[in-house]
């Protein structure tokens, strides 16, 4: 079983980076870091005649290498109560991946996978995440992405996230699942 972080985290050792850490630690993962691809907003081409245009930047190959794996880790901090830019950003051009003949069987590749949301806020995010929560359980399910579970930390400053005694067990809960699924 080939696990995928997608980290749409915007800073080096984060809150989020350092449970998603907890969450794989010894366990073969593949990390992408959002921030490092050039992915483009998405031009909503949907209802054009000839439908979407070939787009000059990194999303077909990063969507190339996450669709090789098996269980996909959505790491975001929660900015402004919801996922990270990068993160949405790079979940809009999913748009485009449904109409893509190169992607033409994506909710199909989609049904064959697990997700789970990792998300870590400072403004009580275990009551004021739930709304995001949500809106990537709305996004999984109209993808046909079967959605396991998430985590939620409570952190402000860089390393709080150690003393959340909740999120910290819920990631060690995770993290016993994903070394049973990897063995």
């Amino acid at each position: 079983m080939k696990i995928a972080i997608l980290d749409g985290g915007g800073r080096r050792d984060g809150n989020t980076q350092t449970l998603t850490e907890r969450v794989v630690d010894g366990i073969e993962v593949s990390r992408f870091g959002l921030k490092e691809y050039d992915i483009h907003a998405i031009s909503d081409e949907r209802h054009e005649e000839d439908g979407f245009h070939a787009v000059d930047d990194d999303y077909d190959a990063l969507m190339t290498e996450v669709m090789k794996h098996d269980v996909i880790l959505f790491a975001t901090p929660i900015y402004w109560y919801s996922m990270t830019a990068t993160m949405k950003g790079f979940i809009d051009r999913w748009s485009q991946s449904m109409r893509q003949p190169k992607f033409a069987d994506f909710r199909e590749q989609m049904a064959e996978k697990k997700a789970f949301v990792v998300a870590v806020g400072g403004d009580n995010p275990y009551v004021k995440g739930l709304p995001m929560i949500q809106q990537f359980a709305n996004i999984f399910e109209f993808v046909h992405l079967p959605f396991e579970g998430y985590i939620l930390g409570k952190a402000h400053r860089p390393g709080d996230i150690l003393d959340d005694e909740s999120a910290l067990y819920a990631a060690d809960r995770l993290h016993q699942k994903l070394k049973e699924w990897t063995s």
